[in-house]
This record gives structure tokens, C-alpha cells and sequence, in this order.
């Protein structure tokens, strides 16, 4: 399977995994679930958001790197996260697990009900450091992921993007896929361009992902 990071030179160092490890070690606690933006609570620590099509693994994303198992919920059933769920990482980091996308047995109604809330979090959200777009390995960046994409673009708000469940392709397959992501990703002025690549049921990347959040981390509320 492919490194933790690509491209490989932008891992980050054993001191910086190590930092992450710590700051994920800290208590993470529920703190609120917002189904409508009226329910979004205030701005205090630096948030990181975490977005992506239904039964991308966002969800098992967050359990994996606070390593609770319960934290977020994880199902089966796509579509299933219905409202923006906050979570407070000691006192240094607040993590936000939004409704998937792209789930089209969904009622239209709640369809629409989900992208108004993630838009307008989105588009309003002073604390939000960076937004995670989870991208499934086996499929790639698909048309249900670009308009999110652009929309970061237009509100300015830097996003990175996270291979998500690399154990369930092929090391050659994912290798040849990598390029293919980072050129798309170079036209959205918004995009980070070290992607991340995790299997949460492995474990692997975990801690690169951890060591790139930490530095995103400030031990100073924003309030």
C-alpha cells in the first residue's frame, strides 16, 4: 500500500506524530449535534471539520484518531448522520462530523435540509481551521465531491483531502490513483496539496494525519 501521505517528502516527523499523539490522547467529549444552523454552537476552540460522500468513513475517521471506539457512530446504513456532531479535544481543538452527501435513497427533503446545514456552517464558521474531504480510495474524487470542492473554493476555506479505506484496494491501483487526485486538486485554489492516506480498520496514516492536525491546534480558545 501506498505511504501515509503523498506525496511521500510532506509526512510528517516523529516529533510532530508525536505531538499528535499527545494532543489525541486528551478526553474528547460530545458537545453538541446541530440538525438545523440554529443549533451550531458558538465558535471557541479551532475547529476541524470532517465532510465527505455517505459511507465514506468519516465517522471511523474520528473514532480512530481519538481511538474511541463509541465517539461518532458508525453504520452501515448510508445517510444515516443526519446533523453536524461537535466533539471538544481537551481544550485545544474542537472536531465536527457533518452529514455524508451524495446519499440519493435519502428523502429529498432531508437532502436538501443536509446541504443547507452544511453550507451554511461552511460558509460561516470563524473557527474552522480546515475542512477534511474524505474520499474514498476505491472510487476516487466523484462528480457528487466537486461541488463541494468549489464551494470551499468560493468561502475561502482551506481543505485537505483523506483517502479513506486503502486496505481494500490495491497498492498498485491506489499508487496509479494518487497523481490523479493531486492534479484536481490543483485547480482548487482552496486545496491543500498533501492528501492523506488512512484505512481506519488498519490504523494506517493515523499518526500522520494526527502529527499534520496537531499543528492546526491552538492551546488558546478563540472566544
Amino acid at each position: 500500500m501506498a505511504g501515509a501521505v503523498y506525496p511521500p517528502d510532506a509526512a510528517p516527523d516523529a516529533s510532530e506524530e508525536e505531538s499528535g499523539r499527545l494532543l489525541f490522547a486528551a478526553p474528547c467529549l460530545f458537545v453538541a449535534g446541530a440538525a438545523d444552523p440554529s443549533g451550531i454552537p458558538p465558535d471557541t476552540f479551532p475547529e476541524i471539520a470532517f465532510v465527505g460522500r455517505s459511507n465514506v468513513g468519516k465517522s471511523s475517521i474520528v473514532n480512530a484518531l481519538t481511538g474511541q471506539n463509541a465517539l461518532a457512530r458508525v453504520s452501515r446504513t448510508p445517510g444515516r448522520t443526519r446533523q453536524i456532531n461537535f466533539f471538544a479535544l481537551g481544550e485545544r481543538m474542537t472536531l465536527a462530523d457533518l452529514p455524508g452527501y451524495g446519499y440519493a435513497a435519502a428523502p429529498k427533503h432531508e437532502i436538501i435540509r443536509w446541504t443547507g446545514l452544511i453550507e451554511s456552517y461552511l460558509r460561516g464558521r470563524a473557527s474552522l481551521r480546515r475542512v477534511m474531504v474524505l474520499i474514498d480510495s476505491r472510487f476516487g474524487i466523484k462528480d457528487t465531491d466537486r461541488p463541494l470542492m468549489t464551494l470551499l473554493d468560493k468561502a475561502a476555506v482551506s481543505f485537505q483531502v483523506v483517502m479513506t479505506k486503502a486496505d481494500a484496494v490495491k497498492a498498485a491501483e491506489l499508487d496509479k490513483l494518487l497523481p490523479i487526485v493531486a492534479k484536481t486538486l490543483a485547480t482548487h485554489p482552496a486545496a491543500h496539496p498533501t492528501i492523506h492516506i488512512t484505512s481506519s480498520h488498519e490504523k494506517t496514516g493515523i499518526a500522520a494525519l494526527r502529527g499534520a492536525l496537531v499543528a492546526l491546534a491552538d492551546p488558546k480558545p478563540t472566544r
